[in-house]
């Protein structure tokens, strides 16, 4: 695999028995995404985006076909592997932050980092680094509840980028603010895109937001439209 290529899938297919009938929730999809590149996934509801963000992280298991993630195939993995690989490789950020509730912005931020056996020293020093980065260095100290739904977004952010992610995969990430919030949150996004040549995909129901990517690609009925192969790109 191509070093610049952080994430990809082959022949990638997803399918859901719903009694006697076979659903075919993704048909077929090929995609690369290059290191720095930002990627919108867009589609209708129900088409299968957040279905294919989920197979991408390693976070279900495809019908057929294969993922690779920074050169890695995680079909040939075992499943302690796989977790230590989304938890180096790649962030996660969803439309409901899914911070835990009884711990701090900064115990929530390290987390990651202590799952991936970072001593508490690095974890506490590299999570209150980011927290600042993200303009909450004065709130490390307060727990999700006390937090504002933007503040708490970029928690989230924080957490998903402590690790220093080879690409961050996104649900909806603006989805629950309010416009000023969601264009601060986005401009926060390039920004540590810029800085730290992050990949980014997103899922979003908002083609303006999508409109600042580098490519958007869409869902129709399970296949995905404006995209490239990686078969040439696969060793044999």
């Amino acid at each position: 695999m191509n070093e610049e290529i952080v994430l990809a899938c082959e022949h990638l297919q997803k399918n859901y028995e719903e009694g006697p009938q076979q659903i075919h929730v993704l048909r077929d999809i090929n995609l690369h995404i290059q290191k720095g590149e930002r990627v919108a996934i867009i589609g209708s509801s129900g088409s299968g985006k957040s279905t294919l963000l989920n197979l991408l992280g390693g976070l279900d298991t495809p019908t057929s076909g294969d993922v690779w993630v920074s050169g890695k195939q995680l079909a040939a993995l075992d499943e302690n592997a796989r977790g230590q690989l989304r938890n180096r490789y790649l962030g996660f950020v969803y439309q409901f932050h899914h911070l835990l509730g009884e711990f701090t912005a900064l115990e929530n931020v390290a987390m990651p980092l202590l799952i991936g056996k970072v001593s508490v020293k690095e974890s506490t020093q590299r999570a209150t680094e980011i927290l600042g980065r993200v303009g909450l260095g004065k709130r490390l100290q307060h727990k999700p509840a006390e937090l504002s739904g933007g503040e708490r977004q970029r928690v989230a952010i924080a957490r998903a980028m402590v690790t220093r992610p080879a690409c961050v995969l996104m649900d909806e990430p603006t989805g629950n603010l309010d416009q000023e919030t969601a264009q601060s949150v986005q401009a926060l996004m390039w920004e540590l895109n810029r800085e730290f040549d992050l990949s980014f995909v997103i899922v979003t129901h908002d083609k303006q937001f999508a409109t600042t990517m580098d490519r958007v690609l869409e869902l129709k009925q399970g296949e995905l439209h404006g995209n490239n192969t990686v078969a040439d790109m696969v060793e044999a």
